[in-house]
C-alpha cells in the first residue's frame, strides 16, 4: 500500500519568507492537518505507510527538509541552524492556513519538531517523536559524557567521510529494493553538503564544543514541552539508546506516552509498520477523546 502513495500524494512548496527557501512537501488526505518531518538521510516517502494509515482520518503533508530532495539547497553551514529548520516548518503549517497542526518527527525531523512544540505551542496541538529524546533530556546526557570521545557524529562531519559518501551508500539502510531506486534519485537531487550541515551547525561534535559560542548557544535552558507527547522508540536502535528518555516526563508538561517497540532500529516507522501506526493512530484517537471531555 506504501508503493501506491507515490503516484496518490499531490505535491507543492511552501515559502520560507524568513530567507525565501522553498520547502517541498506530498500531501493527501483530508481532516485535520499532520505535517511529517523525515531524518537524516531520508525524504518525504519515509512516512509512506503512515501516510496511509493516518490520510483516512487527516491530511497528511510530508516536507522534504532544506537540502533534501526538491526543497531548495542553499549553501552554508549557517543556514541550517535550528532557527532556520524551526522556521521551514512552521512556513509549512501556515502554508496551509489552519490553526494548529499535528507534528510528527523522526531523527532531525524529530529534533526540529521538540523545538517547534516548545516554542510554538499555540500552533501545535499535539506531537509525535520517534527515536529522538527531548533536547534538554539529551543535554543531560552531554554534559554528563566525556566531552573528548568522539561521537558517530564526529564521523559525518569528517573530511574522509564526505570524501567516500555517495547517493547509493546514503541510500544502503533501505532494504527493498525499488523503494531503494527513489531513495538515490531523491538522495542525486540532494545536496550531500547540507545533509552534513545539519551536524556541523547544531550537533555538539568535538569540533563545536572548542567553539565558546556554540557551547553557550547549546547549553541555553529550553522550555518544556506543554503539549501531549507521544514518543516512539525502536529497541534496538544503535544510534539512540532508549535509556536517553528517562526522566523524559521532567520536560513535558502535559500527558506524556512512550513506547518502545522490541525488533525494531533506528528507523522504527520503517521496521515496525503496523506496530507504529496502530500506536500512532491509537493515540491520536485516545488524545481527541480526552480533549472532549
Amino acid at each position: 500500500m506504501g508503493q501506491s502513495i507515490w503516484e496518490s500524494v499531490n505535491h507543492g512548496y511552501a515559502i520560507n519568507k524568513e530567507d525565501n527557501i522553498r520547502i517541498h512537501f506530498a500531501v493527501y488526505g483530508e481532516g485535520p492537518l499532520v505535517v511529517m518531518v523525515h531524518g537524516f538521510p531520508d525524504f518525504w516517502y519515509t512516512w509512506r505507510h503512515q501516510i496511509h494509515a493516518l490520510s483516512e482520518n487527516y491530511k497528511v503533508v510530508a516536507v522534504d527538509l532544506r537540502g533534501y530532495n526538491l526543497s531548495d539547497k542553499p549553501k552554508g553551514t549557517e543556514n541550517y541552524s535550528y532557527d532556520h529548520l524551526v522556521g521551514d516548518i512552521i512556513s509549512v503549517i501556515h502554508h496551509f492556513g489552519e490553526r494548529k497542526a499535528i507534528l510528527v518527527g523522526h531523527d532531525w525531523g524529530a529534533a526540529i519538531s521538540w523545538r517547534v512544540a516548545m516554542h510554538y505551542p499555540d500552533l501545535i496541538e499535539r506531537v509525535i517523536i520517534c527515536s529522538i529524546p527531548n533536547p534538554s533530556a539529551r543535554l543531560r546526557e552531554f554534559q554528563a559524557a566525556n566531552p573528548d570521545k568522539p561521537t558517530y557524529a564526529d564521523i559525518l562531519v569528517s573530511q574522509e567521510f564526505r570524501k567516500g559518501i555517495n547517493s547509493d551508500l546514503l541510500a544502503d539502510w533501505v532494504k527493498d529494493s525499488e523503494v531503494k531506486v527513489k531513495y538515490v534519485e531523491a538522495f542525486n537531487q540532494s545536496d550531500i553538503d547540507a545533509m552534513i550541515g545539519y551536524y556541523k551547525a547544531n550537533y555538539p561534535t568535538t569540533e563545536n564544543l572548542k567553539n565558546e559560542s556554540f557551547v553557550k548557544n547549546f547549553s541555553k535552558p529550553l522550555p518544556n514541552v506543554k503539549i501531549p507527547v507521544l514518543i516512539i522508540h525502536g529497541k534496538e536502535d544503535t544510534y539512540q539508546s532508549a535509556t536517553q528518555h528517562n526522566n523524559a516526563w521532567d520536560y513535558v508538561d502535559a500527558e506524556l506516552v512512550i513506547a518502545i517497540v522490541p525488533g525494531a532500529s533506528h528507523f522504527v516507522h520503517v521496521d515496525a509498520v503496523e506496530r507504529v501506526n496502530t500506536i500512532m493512530s491509537g493515540w491520536l484517537k485516545s488524545v481527541e477523546i480526552v480533549g472532549t471531555r
